[in-house]
């Protein structure tokens, strides 16, 4: 009868150990949930004022068709993407066409000083800030997640229950070229 009652009791331990890795394993995922949520907030505003810059560009430097089409091209891959994987390739391609058309208002000085068009790049700044933090903290909490997922013995759990790799949001290799700001000839 003891033996039963250590047995019964193992079982139980081992139960509880079982839950609370399961537990932290949703826990940890939830968190990357919302952090992709606050990263999809940021490029959702900032997708939506891309149309109103474009606009007042079109105003200054209509005869730059080819630069404006690459912005409106890049924002629309931008919104059609699913994944995280598709979602940073994306935004690498936005802010490199978006570079461009800020090099325009170098080149239009009426454009330049449009308070419009500084409202609408100061606008863009700042939602540039928030979303570097909001990947920065998604980043963050895929590692965290990834990491307890493939530690013995969550793997073996996760491995039950179906918790899959996360995927990091990272704008790709060539970061070099997204940062370099882009050279206009007239």
């Amino acid at each position: 009868m003891t033996a039963l009652y250590v047995l019964l009791g193992a079982l139980a331990i081992v139960a509880v150990f079982l839950i609370g890795i399961y537990n932290s394993l949703v826990s940890k995922k939830q968190r990357c949930n919302q952090a992709f949520a606050d990263i999809d907030v940021q490029l959702k505003q900032r997708q939506n004022l891309i149309p109103n810059l474009v606009e007042t560009v079109k105003g200054y430097a209509s005869h730059e068709r080819e630069t404006l089409e690459e912005v409106i091209q890049a924002r629309n891959s931008a919104v059609a993407a699913g994944t995280p994987g598709e979602m940073a390739q994306a935004e690498g391609v936005l802010t490199s066409a978006l570079g461009k058309l800020f090099a325009l208002s170098e080149a239009y000085p009426d454009l330049k000083a449009n308070e419009n068009f500084k409202d609408l790049q100061d606008e863009l700044s700042v939602i540039e800030d928030k979303l570097a933090a909001a990947r920065r903290f998604y980043n963050a909490a895929v590692q965290d997640y990834n990491t307890s997922r493939e530690q013995f013995p969550n793997s073996i759990v996760a491995g039950m229950f179906n918790f899959p790799e996360r995927e990091f949001f990272d704008l790709g290799g060539d970061r070099t070229a997204l940062s370099t700001v882009p050279e206009v000839k007239f």
